[in-house]
């Protein structure tokens, strides 16, 4: 289906262009709307005015006529703004109005695929992610941790891209200069190779032509835009809309006027041994290790016990996470957790939560002896029957749960994650669909419906349990349903071949699309201090004593 969309140069404030685009519209009918740059003044010259404005605007006082996105200019989002956001928690400031962070990766429900940037380099930090996500600073690292996207069909950016007036024969205008660019936005223009690309230049409208990535099997293109202010002395062009069908195959002619690209890209290949090293690295409570890629062809071991951030005899293990421990496992909070305390009203802490053999395997079939696989396995099926029953019990039944393994036999520790999830969503099939749909985009194998027990007779996988607790309007006694044993439980299972590509966020992945958290899909970006992740360890541990069988035997 092919949607309308309008991009909106920085309104700074000023909000009478909802109105205008109301009157559009009527006519053209937008899917959604971009507004780039700054949404509001700055806020050292706030006025009472202004602030009556984003008063009206954030209590939903002022109509927006269709779902529009923003991110990051050149100043903070005001105080009444941020507070709002951080409340809302899914980036909704009012209806039809939505915050895509500092960074973000946002599939709109047209399945669009919007990658956008806020902001400028933060020279004073030369290491890691920026940490406030409503201050109009970013780092390398902010701009490397896109490249997880992929791809993406709009970009969006504060600044320019460096270089971009490389080969081309469109100029600034002569009375204005050219805007402030950055070397690492070339760079992930060039990794994700968007359709759009969109900026802001304050004073001046600028379209440049499309130029052609140097792509291998199709022929990429992308146009680079950059919108004027709302408000502008020099009568300069706004508003842009355009027409973009997201199910278009790629062109197989080049158009008229595109140019060779200005951009090389500069992309690290992610090897698959990286990829497990990141999964135990969310764990380690040094943040700020890195891996480096070896230069020669040779693997190195991976990770024995003394160095795995699952191991509880590593001495760099997160204990402050950790809030129970059996025979043979234990539960801690995850590090970087996809849900938030403010995600699910029911409860006071995020839910989700790691469930990991103290044997240190990749699989239960690779535990020895057999003995402690069987027990392994068994209470650690316990432990996950627990916590849906705590979910349940807190939630009066609103929730149920999704937990899901990643076993193969070339990984590292083996270990379940366990997430709640609206029961409604659960009960509808929303939650099967969204694991099938996205495997059927990844080209993966097909999910099949299959109780496999411990696996011991099947290779590599994934497996996610569906857990639809007990019908809430039947009277269960609470010492009933901390039993675990009601409700129904649905297992899929898809089959991994040993050499082909997989991503370890996948499940993740699809859970953060179907519960509105996109933003928070990368573990990193959603890394608190030693204090707030004990505090909200604590939480939990005080909600689940009742629940945990280990304190009773």
């Amino acid at each position: 289906m092919v949607c309308k969309i309008v991009a909106i140069g920085a309104i700074e404030g000023h909000f009478e262009i909802f109105a205008k685009l109301t009157k559009l519209h009527k006519k053209t009918s937008f899917s959604f709307g971009l507004a780039l740059g700054d949404l509001f003044a700055d806020p050292a010259v706030d006025s009472d005015q202004t602030k009556d404005a984003i008063a009206s605007l954030v209590s939903g006082g002022l109509d927006v006529p269709f779902p529009i996105y923003f991110s990051l200019g050149r100043h903070p989002l005001p105080v009444q703004v941020r507070s709002k956001l951080e409340d809302s928690g899914n980036g909704e400031l009012c209806p039809n109005l939505y915050y895509l962070g500092k960074r973000s990766t946002t599939i709109t429900s047209e399945r669009i695929r919007i990658v956008a940037l806020g902001g400028a380099m933060d020279s004073a930090l030369t290491a890691g992610h920026s940490k406030d996500d409503f201050l109009p600073l970013h780092t390398e690292s902010d701009v490397r941790s896109l490249y997880g996207a992929h791809k993406a069909d709009i970009l969006i950016s504060n600044y320019w891209p460096a270089n971009v007036l490389s080969h081309s024969n469109v100029t600034v205008p002569a009375t204005f200069e050219e805007p402030p660019s950055e070397a690492c936005l070339a760079e992930l223009c060039a990794n994700l190779r968007p359709r759009y690309y969109f900026s802001s230049s304050p004073q001046f409208f600028f379209e440049r032509e499309p130029f052609i990535h140097n792509a291998v099997d199709t022929l990429e293109v992308t146009r680079f835009i950059s919108i004027a202010s709302f408000v502008n002395n020099a009568n300069q062009k706004s508003l842009y809309a355009f027409s973009f069908n997201p199910s278009a195959v790629a062109i197989d002619t080049t158009p008229p006027n595109a140019t060779a690209t200005p951009f090389v890209a500069n992309r690290q290949k992610h090897s698959r041994s990286d990829d497990r090293r990141d999964s135990q690295h969310r764990f380690s409570q040094n943040n700020d290790q890195h891996y480096r890629r070896d230069t020669k062809r040779a693997r190195r071991p991976l990770p024995g016990p003394e160095s795995c951030f699952f191991c509880l005899s590593n001495p760099n293990v997160a204990t402050h996470l950790i809030t129970s421990i059996g025979n043979d496992s234990y539960l801690t909070t995850a590090k970087g957790p996809l849900t938030t305390s403010k995600t699910f009203p029911h409860l006071e802490f995020p839910g989700h939560i790691l469930i990991i053999p103290l044997s240190h395997s990749p699989t239960f079939t690779s535990i020895n002896p057999p003995e402690t696989a069987a027990s392994t396995y068994q209470e650690m099926t316990r432990y996950r029957k627990s916590l849906q029953s705590l979910v349940s019990a807190t939630s009066n039944g609103t929730l149920g749960s999704v937990t899901w393994e990643i076993s193969r036999a070339n990984g590292i520790h083996n270990h379940w994650q366990f997430l709640p999830a609206p029961v409604d969503m659960i009960r509808k099939g929303l939650v099967e669909a969204g694991f099938k749909v996205e495997a059927e985009n990844e080209r993966y194998a097909a999910f099949k419906e299959k109780d496999i027990g411990d696996g011991a007779q099947e290779e590599d996988f994934l497996r996610v349990w569906l857990w639809d607790p007990h019908d809430p309007n039947v009277n269960v006694a609470a010492e009933e349903l901390r039993v675990g044993e009601d409700g129904k439980e649905q297992s899929l299972i898809l089959q991994l071949h040993q050499d082909a590509r997989f991503s370890l966020q996948f499940p993740r992945k699809v859970m953060s699309r179907l519960l509105g958290l996109e933003h928070r899909l990368q573990w990193q970006d959603c890394e608190q201090n030693d204090v707030e992740e004990k505090a909200e360890a604590d939480t939990f541990k005080k909600a689940y004593e009742a629940f945990d069988f280990t304190l009773k035997e």
